[in-house]
């Protein structure tokens, strides 16, 4: 009897508005996972489509069309810290579940508002910290990215001028297309799924797989981290599991319980260790190309890859 082979998931990095890199990321996917198995294939998106590269427009346009021109496929858009703070300034977040207003994110960051210039022009009063974040003004040099800030502490600049305003206008908010708008709504904070194989050191195993943005934090319980990141609890001024670094590294000690792989994107480098795995090889700098994982091989894919059909 034959058996059957496991299916094909590919777990995609931050693209962050480089349209050119995902469509050679794309191609060579599908020729690393075989045209007629990548028609069938899951397809995880990290997060972080917007920001830093010129073509936000475009990616969230090529993204959108993936349902309809692979429709055997299974898309998961997750959100971002990036696509967070876009979705905020845009006013799509879920109103916080306890009925209090956005303005109440913004006292724990209160020192830094005037260092980073937040957001101050149309529909700020009620507007969720990392809207008036991702809209405000930083100039000079960022340190830890070795680079110039691009309009904000999000280098949101090329993400408005993709859409044919200039930074921090409020304008944005008209000329984001409804289907844009909806897509950035729809996004999941965490996705889970189940009976995921991947290669390991004893051999083929099969996994719970759990895909989130920046990772899950140690410290915390993970249902109950699962539970506000799928409840969406937009009462928090800033969504560690998105946006963490250290305190999101690692898989949560409670996970090696039951073999569970956790991928996530966000961190500006791929780190491949047993089943905790970090895929984002470009961390939007243009001269960085964007990554992707095949599982259950762990193949890494390239967007500057010549691959041979």
């Amino acid at each position: 009897m034959a058996t059957c082979r496991p299916r094909s998931v590919c777990c995609v990095g931050d693209i962050h508005g480089y349209i050119s890199k995902l469509r050679k990321l794309w191609s060579n996917l599908e020729q690393a996972v075989g045209p007629s198995d990548f028609q069938s294939a899951l397809i995880i998106f990290l997060g972080d489509y917007c920001d830093r590269g010129p073509n936000t427009k475009e990616v969230l346009d090529f993204l959108i069309s993936l349902p309809s021109n692979y429709p055997n496929q299974h898309h998961v858009f997750l959100c971002g810290n990036h696509d967070f703070a876009f979705a905020a300034f845009l006013g799509l977040l879920p109103t916080p579940i306890d009925g209090s207003d956005f303005s109440s994110t913004w006292k724990e960051y209160a020192m830094n508002e005037e260092r980073e210039r937040w957001y101050m022009g149309h529909g700020y009063q009620n507007m969720h910290l990392q809207g008036r974040r991702w809209a405000g003004r930083m100039i000079g040099f960022n340190r830890a990215k070795n680079t110039d800030y691009q309009g904000s502490i999000y280098d949101a600049a090329p993400t408005f001028e993709s859409y044919g305003v200039p930074h921090g206008s409020a304008e944005l908010m008209k000329v984001v297309p409804d289907e844009h708008k909806k897509f950035l709504a729809d996004l999941v904070w965490i996705h889970e799924e189940e009976n995921v194989s991947i290669e390991t050191e004893k051999g083929l195993q099969n996994c719970k797989l759990i895909a989130v943005h920046a990772g899950l934090e140690k410290g915390k319980g993970v249902k109950e981290q699962v539970d506000y990141l799928k409840a969406k609890d937009t009462r928090i001024p800033k969504v560690e599991p998105l946006s963490g670094r250290k305190n999101v590294w690692d898989i949560p000690e409670e996970l090696s319980e039951t073999p569970t792989i956790v991928v996530s994107g966000h961190h500006g480098k791929v780190h491949i260790e047993e089943l905790r795995l970090i895929i984002d090889q470009g961390g939007g700098m243009v001269s960085n190309p964007v990554a992707a994982i095949v599982l259950p091989s762990k193949t890494l894919v390239l967007d500057t890859e010549q691959l041979v059909k």
